[in-house]
């Protein structure tokens, strides 16, 4: 009666193993469904249309200024003045300002400085910044500012999506710890039942004591009540792992129930080249966005230092009346107008403490940068050793495993020749699945912790 219990028991392991056939979701294919249309991942593309829409209103600041006056006054039947402009002004890079103007006037008491010809009068010319302004003004200020962030958003976009991948990767692989762990328990449930009946069927021959029944049926409930536990487990990690499928429509999606999660021990040990990984920390997102808000304050140092210089403008335009003399036009010659200002404060206390507090601003960053990355670099070979001891725990408990199924082994043959009780072949059956669910939760740490050693690293979707 032992033989044929022991011969049902390796029919139903043989035929357990053939019966896990159905459709998996693979790793990859799970990370990129997420990359490709998780919202955090849409999310993330936004970003980089912000930093354009910053570029785009800071080159504003260049587009050309066109105008238009008129100003005219009538009283009692006598037009006092008639004064109309049109014009253009066109800033540019150098920090030139280019404009044209229009000017006709006329009336009894027009002003005599704005007399002009009849048919009115063309002027062209430019105005230029010699002192402040000269190297940087607000206006070219402001757009190599956005042009930082513009690049910024980038960085800023490879960080959301380096913490998508990491949620996304510990949620995956929990999802196949509970599925391991169930396939582990439904055998063990499925091994307890065959037991259970056999020792009451050899009990009810006389070949068992009573006992035995106690038991194998006391064992079958316990593994019930662990199995309707990873029943409960599993059904969680897929609802929450359904929060990370997406399709491209943006509709969520829901896995049904004959989709599996790869293996977890498919893929071996994980060894990442830990040479390449503290060599990648040195353009980790947090450190590159640091970067980035040193470059605006420096530009905004440049700009405060400018307002240290005084204020010399030069302004000079052409005047004609039709576009074709100027081309006789000769430069300081005749029909010209041209004018400098020049202007600056006395004690400069304002811009000289704007230009100091600017740089207490670098050296607060600089400093934050520099402490950012030293942590940058704890944590990443914190994560390095924690990956190291997880392989290594993989393949010790791996040895620990085979050597507890091993004694299972030896423990049921003395069964089946009296020398050993059912009692202790529950105890080492126990021992082996209580090792094989500690094995599954260590491969799938192992998982993780490689996702969490390359985004400590900078690296994600890479």
């Amino acid at each position: 009666m032992k033989n044929r219990t022991l011969t049902l028991l390796l029919f139903f392991v043989s035929w357990f193993a053939q019966a896990q056939d159905s459709l998996k979701l693979s790793f990859e294919e799970y990370m990129e469904w997420v990359r490709l249309y998780h919202p955090v991942a849409a999310q993330a593309e936004l970003t980089l249309r912000m930093g354009q829409m910053e570029v785009r209103q800071a080159r504003g600041g260049f587009d050309p200024l066109v105008f238009g006056n008129l100003d005219k006054k009538e009283y009692k039947e006598s037009t006092y003045y008639d004064k109309r402009e049109a014009g253009v002004t066109i800033p540019t890079w150098m920090g030139v300002e280019l404009n044209g103007t229009f000017e006709q006037n006329s009336g009894t008491y027009l002003n005599p400085e704005a007399t002009v010809p009849s048919g009115g009068l063309l002027a062209a010319g430019a105005s230029v910044n010699l002192g402040q302004g000269l190297i940087l003004d607000e206006r070219r200020a402001a757009l190599k500012t956005a042009q930082i962030y513009q690049q910024s958003t980038e960085v800023e976009r490879k960080r959301i999506l380096n913490e998508l991948n990491l949620d996304a990767t510990d949620m995956y692989w929990r999802w196949a710890l509970a599925y391991e762990n169930l396939q582990v328990l439904k055998e063990g449930v499925a091994l307890a039942d065959i037991r259970f009946r056999a020792v009451k069927r050899s009990f009810e021959q006389g070949d068992q004591a009573a006992i035995d029944t106690v038991e194998a049926f006391s064992q079958l409930l316990n593994r019930q009540y662990r199995l309707q536990t990873a029943e409960n487990t599993f059904f969680t990690t897929t609802q929450e792992l359904n929060t990370f499928l997406w399709d491209e429509n943006g509709n969520p999606m829901a896995l049904s129930g004959t989709i599996t999660p790869e293996g977890l021990f498919e893929n071996g040990f994980l060894n990442p080249d830990f040479s390449e990984l503290r060599a990648a920390v040195a353009s980790h997102p947090e450190l590159m966005l640091t970067d980035f808000e040193l470059a605006s304050l420096d530009v905004e140092r440049r700009l405060k230092s400018q307002q240290i210089i005084p204020v010399v403008k030069l302004k000079y335009n052409f005047l004609t009346e039709s576009f074709s003399d100027f081309n006789q036009s000769q430069f300081f010659e005749n029909n010209y107008k041209w004018g400098v200002t020049v202007y600056t404060p006395l004690l400069l206390r304002k811009s000289r403490g704007a230009v100091g507090l600017t740089k207490a601003k670098i050296d607060i960053k600089q400093n934050s940068r520099d402490l950012k990355e030293i942590q940058l670099r704890t944590k990443l070979e914190s994560e390095l050793n924690n990956l190291t001891i997880l392989n290594q725990q993989v393949k010790t408990f791996s040895q620990n495993v085979e050597s507890l199924q091993a004694l299972l082994q030896g423990e049921s043959r003395r069964f089946e020749i009296g020398e050993s009780s059912l009692f202790l072949v529950n105890a080492r059956e126990v021992s082996v699945f209580d090792s094989r669910l500690t094995l599954n939760e260590l491969a799938s740490k192992l998982r993780v912790s490689y996702a969490k050693s390359r985004v400590a690293a900078g690296l994600g979707f890479e």
